[in-house]
């Protein structure tokens, strides 16, 4: 069971915490705080951040990072992250902590967490019918993660926007209290996928991300993508990718509905077949 600081813990579970989070999560703070982080003064606080987060450097494509968003968003080589070879196999679209939850009268029921609905995860009723018995999947992202994001199978796009809001951060106190992935900004990519139908991409800003990066064109309706390839990139912070799957398309592994029934999350890597 992860731990929780100190500051989170007042943040979120006490009275003085709770008025300043009214000011902490609106988006203006954290795109101060990136654009800071973006930029070259932010060079110095990268030794900091390697040597706190136990980072191996040697996994990157370059260590020439001129701002801290640099080492944050490092690249690793194409060989640390291998794709499953087989084509039908479901991919991890990241590293993280991976829970996943039926979809029940369109509502997820997390284990210790808040429950929240589809229609407001998305932002639109009609949209959220597609996936009512299906799957959801989240990867919970840390600050030591790999803060690239891919495809998790090939296809083009449908649909991409974006849901402006908060940034609550993703750790576990926060939501078990807050239904934070209805509140916190976040962009939607709807998918046609070759192998698994409709899958819902969507990406949760979190506390202190400066920017969710998506690679994607002006008009993205109708873009094609490949398994495997990157789609985008979070901006410093914790942050969050849920998957939507329909009912029936994935057999997810036994193992990790059984963890996630017992409110555990299990550690992933992108490129790992999960099904």
């Amino acid at each position: 069971m992860a731990k929780t600081s100190f500051s989170t813990w007042f943040l979120y579970r006490t009275l003085p915490g709770r008025f300043l989070l009214k000011f902490l999560t609106r988006p203006a703070l954290s795109r101060a705080a990136g654009s800071f982080l973006s930029s070259r003064l932010s060079r110095f606080l990268v030794p900091f951040y390697v040597k706190a987060c136990h980072l191996d450097l040697s996994l990157c494509e370059t260590t020439d990072f001129q701002t801290f968003n640099d080492c944050f968003t490092r690249k690793y080589r194409s060989e640390v992250r291998p794709i499953d070879p087989d084509p039908a196999a479901l991919i991890c679209p990241c590293d993280g902590l991976l829970s996943v939850y039926p979809i029940q009268d369109h509502t997820v029921l997390p284990v210790k967490q808040s429950l929240y609905t589809i229609p407001d995860l998305l932002g639109d009723p009609a949209l959220a019918e597609a996936f009512e018995g299906g799957l959801c999947l989240v990867f919970r992202l840390q600050v030591t993660d790999y803060h690239r994001y891919f495809y998790p199978d090939s296809g083009r796009v449908l649909l991409h926007k974006k849901i402006p809001g908060l940034l609550h951060t993703v750790r576990p106190i926060a939501l078990r209290n807050i239904p934070v992935f209805t509140e916190n900004a976040r962009e939607i990519t709807l998918l046609d996928t070759d192998h698994f139908g409709r899958i819902c991409q969507i990406e949760v800003g979190a506390l202190m991300v400066g920017r969710i990066e998506n690679d994607l064109p002006e008009n993205p309706a109708g873009f094609s993508f490949s398994r495997g390839q990157e789609k985008g990139r979070f901006l410093f912070g914790g942050s969050t990718i849920i998957l939507l799957l329909q009912k029936g398309q994935a057999k997810i592994k036994t193992g990790l509905l059984a963890r996630s029934g017992r409110g555990l999350e299990t550690p992933v890597q992108f490129g790992e077949k999960i099904n």
